[in-house]
């Protein structure tokens, strides 16, 4: 397993038929995926054409992760938490200035993906909405937005299959909510293909 330690990020190159595991070896841990097209990086994931394509907010076993073209991008395979958000956009310096008063720097999902991405000319304004894996965001009956504490345990993962060459940015999460308060590792697996 290669591990991301707390509040940092990595990107890394999954081929087409490759597996990627994703866990948090502490538990209570969210992780920030963004995806895009090793051949065409114009082509990303979208949080909107997920949601609309899947029929759900609730993205989990047995739904696709798709591209700005419409384009299927994962699969994910198993989900044994079965929480994650693609609503909110990954923390940023701005997160922390706006929603935590934050003064002075703070490390952020953001940063640590546009950061880690560069080697692939990757840039922040090419940075899109981020799927939160193990991200618990709730929402009341008026449609107000609560993030509450990751409930994914050191045993729960999610498994990815890719659907094209990728480029992946992924991250350790570093927004307090988001984690109940503390930070930690993530962990990930590039499981290579089987041969038929």
């Amino acid at each position: 397993m290669n591990i991301i330690s707390r509040q940092s990020g990595a990107a890394f190159i999954l081929k087409k038929g490759e597996q990627l595991k994703i866990q948090s070896p502490q538990g209570n841990q969210v992780s920030d995926m963004v995806l895009f097209n090793l051949n065409d990086t114009r082509e990303k994931i979208s949080s909107g054409k997920t949601l609309d394509f899947e029929e759900s907010i609730l993205i989990s076993s047995g739904n696709y992760l798709w591209s700005n073209r419409s384009e299927k991008m994962m699969m994910i395979l198993e989900d044994t938490n079965g929480r994650n958000d693609f609503l909110l956009a990954p923390c940023s310096p701005e997160t922390f200035e706006i929603m935590y008063h934050h003064k002075g720097y703070h490390p952020s999902c953001f940063e640590n993906l546009y950061r880690n991405l560069e080697a692939y000319y990757i840039f922040p304004d090419d940075i899109p909405t981020a799927f939160n894996i193990f991200m618990n965001v709730q929402f009341d009956a008026d449609g107000k937005l609560s993030v509450d504490p990751p409930t994914n345990t050191p045993q729960d993962y999610i498994l990815f299959e890719a659907q094209k060459d990728l480029i992946v940015g992924l991250t350790a999460c570093s927004a307090e909510d988001s984690n109940g308060g503390s930070f930690k590792e993530i962990a990930y697996e590039i499981i290579a293909q089987k041969n038929e």
